[in-house]
């Protein structure tokens, strides 16, 4: 586990936590490495696959609230190795997420592969954008072919990522990666009911 990460994580409430369950040594004097500020090739590609990720965001009464974020794979862009940024499509007209940004601009971030059972938590700092403000951005992040109102730029600043352990992820599959891997089954099924049909035909003859 990254080091940055827990400095963010870890506060007074969290060590008593540690405590209680007498788990305070393994992180009390943790010598790790603050290397997890910024995002490598690993974590580029890791990112890039995904289709969803959860946004955590707090309000101004101070409760939490998860949304699930959706849309084409690869629609959480990788701007530089500290700079994430998605297109904000127009939902239910909630905008409880945006609001919550303008008071307090601190997020965390879940992003799941439930097949490899993998699991990357980032910890952002996030601003809103105008979709004119700045262009370049804009077409990054704008899938043209993904058929949904645009509504806004959100442009993500890292703190601190860390991956998690796969203990407890059980394993889920969306229906395209069930259809890729059964297509090699259909292709077979298809030649042997096409090999079934070549010899009906001779055995008619």
């Amino acid at each position: 586990m990254a080091y940055g990460f827990l400095d963010i994580a870890v506060t007074p409430s969290v060590r008593a936590a540690q405590a209680e369950m007498n788990a305070e040594q393994a992180w009390l004097n943790f010598e790790g490495h603050r290397e997890f500020d910024r995002f490598t090739d690993n974590e580029a590609a890791f990112i890039a696959d995904r289709d969803s990720f959860y946004l955590a965001s707090v309000s101004e009464t101070g409760w939490p609230y998860v949304q699930h974020r959706g849309g084409p794979r690869g629609f959480l862009k990788l701007v530089d190795e500290r700079t994430l940024a998605f297109a904000d499509y127009r939902g239910n007209r909630q905008y409880i997420s945006t609001g919550n940004f303008a008071a307090d601009d601190r997020a965390c971030l879940f992003l799941m592969d439930y097949p490899r059972r993998a699991r990357l938590k980032i910890y952002a700092r996030v601003e809103k954008l105008r979709l004119d403000e700045d262009p370049s951005l804009t077409a990054l992040v704008t899938d043209g072919a993904y058929k949904a109102k645009l509504e806004r730029i959100f442009r993500l600043r890292l703190e601190a990522f860390d991956w998690n352990c796969s203990q407890h992820i059980i394993p889920r599959f969306t229906e395209q990666e069930i259809r890729e891997a059964v297509q090699p089954l259909r292709d077979k099924l298809l030649e042997l009911e096409a090999e079934n049909a070549a010899l009906r035909a001779k055995l008619a003859i």
